[in-house]
């Protein structure tokens, strides 16, 4: 463990993103004075439902990576079990439950992403199958019974539910009964998570006691919007940019975020120091600072961090020419064509939309251009979903903002 932490690194720990720390006098004493000369064991909680992670995802691994720089031990339990239940939290509707191939087949490449940024040597891994596998129905029955129907509707979500008559399951209900069982069965001192997991730390920190342990701390992050600039970025969305996306993409992806979301990705991704942020506040305000060159920054800063500083240059330059100079890019792909082809079934032919929907809305809203003359001619913009895309070598189909295709005839 770090010896004796200064109170400015253990002042950024506790606020860089943070939205509330549950007891705060009490985490930051430990963190001052130590644990009995023991590293603290930092809980995550992770449901696998997916096998490719958001730079979402990231806030809270990033937060665990400075947790580990003061010499704290951090501790990922894989839900096996609440991933088959599916997580309630912030959902309308009850979530989609998995199998357990889904969900191990998910944990191998959520475990490859979550090491990009967490230190491997400092964490222990384990599975919920490793103490609920045990479990009967006894040992069940009596977990429900530390909690009342009643104390379950005070949670945001189930209580939305219940009053708009939208059913809630009782296996929902054992969803953060199971969550909060870890942090008795790994022990845990404190648990950090999003702030859409709120309650479910705080039934960790309830159960504890119970089964003699002290009282776990809570740390919740703030969660960063995603694309459209409102919604928390999710998968489900469409509204992501995925940890492992190219560095050109990364790039793009996050010059199109709407201003106001600037500062959020600065505090939640980089380590830009808030006083430089400030500045960039009161420059923006009294016009003395475009805020694009503030985008540029923070994209830069963010593709650094996932890849890094000489992939995050390459990727501003390309951006550079590609959107201010409005020149296409130099590395656009293949595809071969044979004969002319309807726009909506080539755009969904070479990838560049998920569906015959999004390929038309696309084109409703002028997202398509074909160059007949490739980069060296004028663009014709597609507005009609039956248009036909002749099968001329060079030209150049772009979709959307960042994706082109170059036709090999």
């Amino acid at each position: 463990m770090k010896q004796s932490p200064t109170k400015k690194e253990i002042d950024h720990l506790l606020t860089r993103g943070v939205s509330l720390v549950e007891k705060e006098a009490d985490l930051r004493r430990l963190l001052l004075e130590g644990n009995k000369g023991e590293p603290l064991r930092v809980k995550l909680g992770v449901d696998p439902t997916h096998y490719d992670l958001t730079i979402g995802h990231a806030v809270v691994f990033r937060k665990l990576r400075q947790f580990q720089r003061l010499g704290h031990k951090t501790v990922v339990v894989i839900g096996d079990w609440t991933a088959r239940l599916g997580d309630p939290s912030g959902r309308l509707e009850a979530r989609k439950a998995l199998t357990a191939e889904q969900v191990n087949e998910n944990a191998k490449t959520y475990l490859d992403q979550f090491f990009r940024i967490v230190d491997k040597d400092q964490t222990e891994v384990h599975r919920q199958t490793e103490w609920f596998d045990t479990f009967n129905l006894g040992d069940a029955i009596k977990l429900l019974g530390f909690k009342t129907v009643a104390q379950m509707l005070e949670r945001d979500d189930f209580s939305k539910r219940y009053k708009s008559g939208i059913e809630i399951s009782l296996s929902e209900f054992m969803y953060p009964l199971l969550q909060g069982y870890d942090s008795v069965a790994l022990r845990s001192d404190v648990e950090i998570g999003g702030t859409d997991q709120t309650f479910n730390l705080l039934v960790g920190r309830d159960l504890q006691p119970i089964f003699g342990q002290p009282a776990q701390q809570i740390l919740t992050m703030n969660l960063i919007v995603g694309l459209d600039g409102v919604k928390k970025m999710g998968k489900s969305l469409d509204n992501y940019i995925a940890m492992t996306a190219p560095a050109r993409d990364m790039f793009g992806k996050l010059m199109s975020l709407p201003d106001p979301t600037m500062r959020s990705y600065f505090e939640a991704l980089t380590e830009v120091d808030n006083e430089e942020l400030d500045e960039f506040d009161c420059k923006m305000a009294d016009g003395s600072l475009n805020p694009r060159d503030v985008k540029l920054r923070m994209a830069r800063e963010i593709v650094t961090e996932f890849h890094n500083s000489a992939e995050a240059e390459e990727a501003q330059e390309a951006f550079i020419r590609q959107f201010s100079e409005r020149k296409l890019p130099t590395d656009i792909p293949d595809f071969q064509l044979g004969s002319a082809k309807n726009v909506v079934e080539l755009i969904i032919d070479a990838g560049l939309a998920a569906s015959n929907n999004k390929a038309r809305e696309l084109i409703k809203q002028g997202g398509v251009a074909f160059f007949p003359k490739g980069a060296s001619g004028d663009s014709e913009r597609i507005s009609d979903p039956t248009y036909m895309v002749d099968a001329i070598d060079g030209a150049i189909l772009k979709v959307g903002k960042r994706n082109y295709i170059r036709i090999k005839a």
